[in-house]
């Protein structure tokens, strides 16, 4: 299977916390590699195979944020 990449702007994330508890929510999903978030610039790199957009934003809501 193909590797994507899919970069989200998550802009309320700003700490440690944030940052875990997006890691957990979007990792838990099937298909997940790996979860970058970078608090500089409020990106969230998801790495996988068949990632799904809408699964994922709605990971990062559970979490607790919101997808700009």
């Amino acid at each position: 299977m193909n590797t994507q990449t899919l970069t989200l702007s998550v802009p309320g994330m700003t700490c440690g916390h944030c940052e875990a508890a997006v890691k957990q929510e979007v990792g838990s999903l099937a298909g997940i590699a790996d979860v970058a978030v970078d608090l500089d610039s409020k990106d969230v790199v998801v790495t996988g195979t068949q990632l799904d957009r809408d699964a994922i934003v709605a990971a990062i809501d559970e979490a607790g944020f919101d997808v700009a």
